[in-house]
């Protein structure tokens, strides 16, 4: 069985335990293996149906509520067996998704670590910089560059603290690992939308 992401910028496998990613201009192989995918995007959606029938949308398998309008499907996966907890994807952008005694409370969106690193250079030529992974934020800044990631590693921070209190704290996606370091109450899951989709399709397969 093959697992498949498809997010906005690529095609993320899980084949065999092995990750595999393709970009949505690249060509997408045959496979012959059951696939299970989720999807943010329609045409990389089709282009995966095109090479591969065979896949299923693991959405079929879900029953997850909520009042939220417009929940993306891997936020809910991502969310999913989750009772009282925060849980942070921190890809493209960063979403955030608080549940609590089981139900989806809602939740909010902001730029990715790589947004904010473009944005700065738009306001002007001097403010462009390298992002360094190691930033001071207890201590206000002396110099432009760490003033930017002062401000900017802030301004993610602090919404998520705001709204954990003493919850436990998710962090999946590729900036999660280096987010989760500034809160103690917190741990990281590289796979945790495979692993969400392992689990849809173990207990699909116990009751069917």
């Amino acid at each position: 069985m093959i697992l498949c992401d498809i997010g906005n910028t690529t095609f993320h496998f899980l084949i065999n335990g092995k990750h595999k990613k393709y970009f949505l201009d690249e060509k997408i192989p045959t496979f012959d293996d059951e696939i299970y995918f989720v999807s943010v995007n329609k045409e990389a959606t089709k282009k995966l149906k095109k090479t591969n029938p065979q896949a299923k949308n693991i959405k079929k398998l879900m029953n997850f509520k909520t009042n939220y309008v417009g929940l993306g499907i891997d936020r809910a996966i991502a969310s999913y067996f989750e009772k009282d907890s925060i849980i942070v994807d921190a890809g493209s952008a960063i979403t955030v998704d608080i549940m609590q005694k089981g139900n989806h409370m809602g939740g909010f969106i902001m730029p990715g670590i790589r947004a904010f690193i473009k944005t700065y250079p738009k306001i002007s030529k001097k403010l462009k910089f390298e992002f360094e992974k190691n930033i001071n934020l207890d201590k206000i800044p002396l110099q432009t560059k760490d003033a930017i990631q002062y401000a900017m590693m802030k301004s993610i921070i602090l919404p998520i603290k705001e709204v954990s209190l003493n919850k436990n704290i998710i962090f999946t996606g590729g900036d999660g690992k280096l987010l989760s370091k500034y809160f103690e109450n917190s741990i990281y899951k590289k796979d945790l939308i495979f692993e969400n989709m392992k689990r849809m399709i173990d207990a699909n397969n116990c009751i069917a």
